[in-house]
């Protein structure tokens, strides 16, 4: 593993489309046409501002003018609406959820997933842990309390991010404890090693960034809100 090997994590705030003309301008036709399609004033903020947060992260990595980064998005489909990549640049991952977005980069290494939710009272939560939980973790009631099912929600959202899955595979295949990855079944479980650590971005939100492979050296989490505020 490469010493300067890490995965680095930056937060930020929504970011109001109207009052952020330099951010809108940052992003591509693409881009601006699925932020015009948002109705309601929050959607555009957190996608404004992950989308503009990542180009502001991944220009100067790559040696790239923020605005000139020209996306992969091609789905298993054929169509361009999966998840984005940077032609000869690191893998990526961004998120958003409640009032934070977040993106992580990491410049060696295989895919990685970023994942935040804001935790919060859950109309059936028993149901809702039957979905996310394992049958082992189910047996032992490692998802009774809303920390632990947002912990688990987070950390099985990133590792399937990373292997490009998403919410096609059950979270319910993978088990997780406190050294991460317990156990991971089913066909569509990665052959290789995974890893996956929690994040605190602030109270009250619960986050996690996975990926496969070897794990980074370390992983660190910096302030976004700074970068968009710097070009917005």
């Amino acid at each position: 593993m490469p010493p300067g090997d890490t995965c680095d994590v930056w937060w930020a705030a929504p970011v109001d489309p109207e009052s952020a003309a330099g951010l809108r301008a940052l992003l591509d036709p693409l881009e601006r046409a699925r932020l015009a399609r948002f109705r309601r004033t929050e959607d555009q903020a957190r996608y404004l501002a992950a989308h503009a947060l990542t180009r502001l992260v991944l220009g100067p990595l790559v040696g790239r003018p923020p605005a000139a980064l020209v996306f992969d998005r091609r789905c298993r489909c054929g169509e361009q609406h999966g998840k984005p990549t940077l032609p000869g640049g690191p893998d990526f991952s961004f998120t958003h959820g409640g009032d934070l977005v977040g993106v992580a980069v990491r410049m060696t290494g295989g895919p990685i997933g970023l994942d935040v939710e804001p935790v919060r009272a859950l109309s059936d939560m028993n149901g809702m842990a039957r979905h996310v939980g394992s049958p082992a973790e189910l047996a032992r009631g490692a998802l009774t309390s809303l920390d632990a099912f947002f912990s688990a929600w987070t950390g099985k959202e990133a590792l399937l991010k990373a292997t490009g899955d998403g919410i096609a595979v059950p979270m319910s295949e993978i088990t997780l404890g406190p050294a991460g990855v317990e156990a991971w079944v089913g066909p569509n479980a990665p052959a290789g090693r995974v890893w996956l650590r929690e994040l605190h971005p602030q109270p009250g939100y619960r986050a996690a960034v996975a990926g496969l492979g070897v794990a980074p050296r370390a992983v660190q989490e910096r302030d976004g809100g700074s970068v968009l505020a710097a070009a917005g």
